[in-house]
């Protein structure tokens, strides 16, 4: 990566990187209400493919912030939910989320789901504290 930077600067990179993926933060704001399998996540993001939603779970099981879960059935289900350290991302989406409120501006899609397209509005003035 960047072997010359200050090893907390490598760390936040790594961070930065997994978590900045796209669909990474929808995937984990959806779990952190609860468990659910690969069906619901589909169905609750909209337009996310079955093909990068299995890539993310699987990049998300080999960081340990979350786990499969398979119930042998019948029939055979399984389902993710997050581990510790999925769950210690909660503060990150929720100030995540508050900057998000403050500063971005988007206009309403048409489409249903949590990753239907938005068209980015012109930037909000900053609002006085």
């Amino acid at each position: 990566m960047h072997d010359d930077l200050h090893p907390l600067c490598n760390r936040f990179l790594a961070a930065a990187d997994l978590l900045g993926r796209r669909w990474t933060g929808v995937i984990l704001r959806i779990l952190m209400d609860g468990p659910c399998r690969f069906g619901e996540l589909t169905e609750r993001i909209g337009t996310i493919s079955e093909r990068v939603l299995s890539e993310r779970l699987k990049d998300l099981e080999a960081e340990g912030i979350l786990e499969r879960h398979v119930d042998p059935g019948p029939p055979i289900r399984s389902e993710y939910r997050l581990t510790e350290k999925g769950q210690a991302f909660w503060k990150v989406i929720d100030e995540l989320g508050k900057w998000a409120e403050r500063w971005v501006d988007v206009k309403a899609p048409a489409q249903k789901g949590v990753g239907a397209k938005a068209t980015r509005a012109a930037p909000r003035k900053r609002k006085s504290a």
